[in-house]
Formats: C-alpha cells, structure tokens, sequence
C-alpha cells in the first residue's frame, strides 16, 4: 500500500526512475488514491510523458475513471499537454483495436438490438423513449440532424436511411428531394407510427422494415447514405462500414450518427480516430465537422430521462467518401 501511493507521489513529481523502481518491485500501477486518482492520472495531469509511456508500458489502465468521471487522456487534454495525450490517444486506440479483432474472432457480436426491437416505446414532442426512460433520439438532436442531411444530400440522387427514430434526418433529406429515399426501420411501433403519419405514401420513399443485417439483399447502390440506429454497439457500426463498398455509390457520401462514448470526452476523441482509422483501411477518408451543441442542452433537456447519452459541448459530424474520389 505504500509502495502504491510512493507510485502516485512519483508519477505526479515525474521522477521516472522512482517510477520505474517502484514498478519494478510491484507497486500497482492500478491503485486509486485518496483522491480518487491513478499514477497515470497524476503523471498525465502534470504533462510527465515519458511517465505516462512508463505507466502504460507497465499495464496501466488508460481509460480508468476519476471520480468526476474524468480519465488520465481529460486531464492531458485539459492541460494542454500535447505529448502526453498523444501517447494516451494511440494506447486508446491500439488497445480498442485489439479488442475488436478480439470480439470478431469469438463472434461476440450477436444480436445485440434484441431487447430493444422487442421493447414498448414511447413517442412525446421532444422525444423517443424506452420502457426504461433511455432516450432512443431527442428533439435537440435536430440540428444535428439536418446537418447530417446536407451532407449525404450533397450529390442528390438515391438516399439510404438506416432508423428512422423520430424521423428528424429524414424529414430534413426530403427537403433536398432526392430521386428515391429509402428507409430502414426495426421497431414495429415505429414503423407503424411511420405508416400512420403519412410516410408509405410519399412518391419517392420506400420503407423496409427489418434489421439491417437482415434485409442488405433488398437494397441497391446509393449516392448518400446516414447510420442511426439504437440498441447496437461499435461492433454493429463497424459491420455495417464492411458493406459500405457495395452500398454507397463511388462518389457517394456516407455519414453517421457520432454518438460515439458521448459521456467524456477524450473516449469521444479515442473513438473518432478510431472509426477513422477503419473507415480508412476500406478505402475511405473521413472528414470530421465541429457543431457546437452547449446551448442546445440545458438541464430542461433530460427532465425524465434515465441517462444522458450526449454531454459534451461539442459534436463531431463524420462526412465520408471514397479517398479516390476526396483527393
């Protein structure tokens, strides 16, 4: 126990070869504090990179929690200290890289929306909900939404819709009247709502409803094409990238709801790279669009909801297009 917090005193001072001694004779490079706080935090939030590397090296977890919810990669990034968080960052993202060719090989995608698809829902002004009170889309998301509209819009032509949700993203792409729009939706209360609210009738819109994993065979090639579904996992958005090159047109545009560990914000950052970085090995660029979202998310916002999905003050819209075709 002292060993352990010998190590957090060192890390915080940057004294390395402390660090390594008391590594070496099995100081837990895990331990919290009084505070509350690793050495990685401690080393992290004093801008100590070679430290931080050290740490990590020695199995330190980069994305443990302080108890503001805060991880080693926050307080770098706060800080501003460049190196460190750019050390922290690639062990993020290597070590989510890792991980998901783990949960491939073990196939421990399965089916995951399961409960969901099978779950009452709950249609309000400003809102979608779960039996559970979790909010499936909100109201606020609509700027977001029609910013994700205009870009998959962009090139006109044949537009795919994965979750219609609220039907936010789709009442914006129906502004730029696109050739044929089509719709992918799971939820049989939704899809119903879909029906009664007029959206089978319109000329240029087809409705399927199914899993997208279910009904790939039904759809064609599109020139712009949006991902927002709910009760699936990072598995389930990777799986879908896979089929991107038979989806999306050569110069079409691909983007996708960025949700992406939307409670903190240097995993929102991990997981923006790391998207990126896989959309890239398919062939695609991704260009990432800050929206500022503080003033949209006051308390009033989640009155009533069990858990809030977005926190950040700022969203990151993803365009996406073939790398021949952004050059």
């Amino acid at each position: 126990m002292e060993e352990d917090h010998q190590l957090c005193e060192a890390a915080k001072s940057g004294d390395i070869n402390k660090v390594k001694t008391l590594i070496h004779s099995g100081a837990d490079v895990s331990y919290f504090d009084a505070e509350g706080l690793t050495p990685l935090m401690h080393a992290s939030k004093h801008g100590h990179a070679l430290v931080v590397k050290t740490l990590l090296e020695a199995g330190a977890p980069w994305n443990a929690l302080s108890p503001s919810n805060l991880s080693a990669g926050d307080f770098a990034m706060d800080a501003g200290y460049q190196e460190a968080f750019d050390i922290l960052l690639n062990a993020g993202i290597q070590t989510e890289l890792v991980l998901g060719n783990i949960a491939r090989k073990e196939n421990k995608i399965g089916d995951c929306n399961g409960d969901y698809l099978d779950d009452r829902v709950s249609f309000s002004e400003d809102k979608l909900m779960d039996s559970n009170s979790k909010a499936i889309m909100m109201a606020w998301e609509k700027p977001l939404m029609e910013a994700h509209a205009k870009a998959v819009c962009s090139g006109g032509g044949h537009i795919l819709n994965i979750g219609f949700g609220m039907g936010l993203v789709d009442t914006a792409i129906q502004q730029y009247a696109p050739v044929t729009h089509t719709i992918v939706e799971a939820h049989p209360e939704v899809y119903e709502r879909m029906l009664s609210t007029g959206w089978g009738e319109k000329d240029n819109v087809k409705i399927i409803f199914g899993r997208w994993q279910d009904i790939l065979p039904q759809l064609g090639s599109y020139d712009g094409i949006f991902f927002d579904t709910y009760g699936e996992y990072y598995e389930d958005l990777r799986e879908f990238h896979q089929h991107l090159p038979l989806l999306l047109k050569p110069a079409g545009i691909y983007s996708f709801f960025n949700g992406l560990c939307g409670g903190n914000a240097f995993f929102h950052v991990v997981y923006c790279n790391l998207v990126s970085l896989e959309l890239e090995n398919i062939g695609y660029s991704t260009q990432l669009i800050p929206l500022p979202v503080k003033d949209c998310l006051g308390e009033e916002v989640w009155e009533g909801v069990k858990h809030k999905y977005w926190q950040l003050d700022t969203y990151y819209l993803p365009v996406c297009q073939s790398i021949q075709h952004s050059e």
